[in-house]
């Protein structure tokens, strides 16, 4: 497998003033974006997500089994405190990125700093040397790599028009996909040193984001005006928290993602070690099989991601596909909750990448298409909408390692692990297609 209910409004209101939004499209309509565009913010993608994800892969597997050898529940423990740590933040720097009136643009500033303090976590981890530093490492990675993530979707919904976001969904899917791959190629291949197996997929997510911050325009901020209200403590409380009365169809998103993203994280957090425990080789040994499943997998993303995001844009549908995904996902999940031999491992993986490649293009193209207040908010509601998916990713590595236990003697329950995954991850693609209204 690949890798990724609202609470109560502020009593005063939506933090930044806007047209009232009806839970529909929002209130802004892009221009569609020039070619250059969509490459440098697929390339961005690209290298962001080797960064973060490689070490979620296979690097942070590694190095808790050499750290904390018998001790795979750590590894739960970390990326579940990372993505805690991530939930406190993504609002956090979106808002202040709305807010931000610089020379370079309101999302340029906090990208080059979230890019600077994702290189220096992957330092970090790199030369822990215990658990608890690796999990400091990690829940500093997710600050600044998750930060760069959030702003470069809020880009997404400043720059991109709605005939666009399917396709651009679906690109970024692909990559999205092929970083994993690439990282645990990788991370394999400098599995003796270290430093190298996380610094160098940090720089990929670099020389990346150079690229993006370099070539892609983003208008003078300081003559926009400021939002209504100080920027004080209680503002940036209300950041974490919307009305889903006033924006149901993005409600329902934000829930149907958060469950899906949960039943993925389940299965993608202990890859290494399932695969490690169902083909009887060490988790050191195991990177060329993740990336066997990877290469696997490619192509069955790309037919899901763009089959999906192009469909999407070209039928004018979206919920249809959702639906499709997350069905394809759960069989995979199912397939390999169930797999006697290694080639049957691969052919659910196959599906599972089929599935995610469809649900997440098309859900993001969902997102964008439901996000309230987009003149003045997308980057809070973008750090809002990761919620669904970096609380998943803190919640379930902790749920997991319980789930583990399960009817076991000592060994791990796999089986058990899987198939509460595909349950999950059916109700998010059900949730999205019977309950959203405005997108078809």
């Amino acid at each position: 497998m690949a890798l990724l209910p609202p609470p109560q409004p502020p009593t005063d209101g939506p933090l930044l003033t806007g047209p009232a939004d009806t839970g529909t499209a929002g209130s802004g309509h892009p221009r569609q974006a020039e070619d250059s565009y969509v490459r440098l913010m697929v390339l961005a993608v690209f290298g962001v997500f080797m960064a973060i994800v490689t070490p979620m892969a296979i690097s942070l597997a590694i190095r808790v089994d050499q750290l904390a050898p018998g001790h795979e529940e750590f590894l739960g423990y970390i990326t579940g405190a990372g993505g805690l740590t991530a939930i406190l933040t993504a609002p956090l720097f979106g808002v202040l990125s709305d807010r931000t009136r610089s020379r370079l643009g309101r999302r340029r500033p906090l990208l080059i700093a979230g890019t600077f303090v994702g290189l220096v976590a992957l330092l970090v981890m790199a030369l822990a040397s215990g658990v608890l530093g690796l999990a400091l490492g990690w829940m500093l990675a997710q600050v600044g790599w998750g930060t760069v993530l959030a702003l470069l979707t809020a880009s997404q919904a400043d720059r991109l028009s709605e005939e666009q976001r399917g396709k651009v969904a679906a690109l970024t899917g692909v990559v999205q996909q092929l970083a994993p791959v690439s990282g645990a190629l990788l991370a394999g291949a400098l599995s003796g040193s270290s430093l190298l197996m996380f610094l160098v997929p940090g720089a990929v997510g670099a020389v990346s984001m150079f690229f993006f911050v370099r070539f892609v325009h983003e208008p003078d901020s300081r003559g926009m005006p400021l939002p209504e209200g100080r920027l004080d403590l209680r503002t940036l409380t209300a950041s974490y928290v919307f009305d889903p009365r006033r924006s149901p169809d993005f409600a329902w998103n934000w829930l149907g993602k958060f469950l899906f993203m949960f039943g993925l994280t389940l299965t993608s957090t202990f890859t290494a070690f399932f695969l490690a425990a169902r083909t009887g080789v060490s988790v050191k040994d195991v990177s060329s099989i993740v990336a066997v499943l990877g290469g696997a997998g490619v192509v069955a993303t790309m037919l899901g991601a763009i089959g999906g995001g192009f469909l999407s844009d070209r039928l004018r549908r979206r919920r249809v596909f959702v639906l499709i995904g997350a069905c394809v996902f759960a069989t995979g999940a199912v397939t390999m909750a169930l797999a006697p031999t290694l080639p049957v491992i691969i052919a659910g993986a196959v599906l599972g990448n089929l599935g995610l490649g469809m649900f997440a293009t098309v859900d993001q193209a969902v997102m964008l298409d439901v996000l309230p207040e987009r003149q003045t908010s997308a980057g809070r509601y973008a750090g809002i909408y990761g919620f669904s998916t970096t609380l998943a990713q803190g919640l379930a590595p902790l749920v997991a390692p319980m789930l583990l236990l399960i009817g076991t003697c000592g060994g791990k329950n796999y089986t058990l692990l899987y198939l509460i995954a595909a349950a999950f991850t059916f109700l998010g693609g059900f949730a999205i297609t019977t309950r959203i209204k405005s997108v078809r």
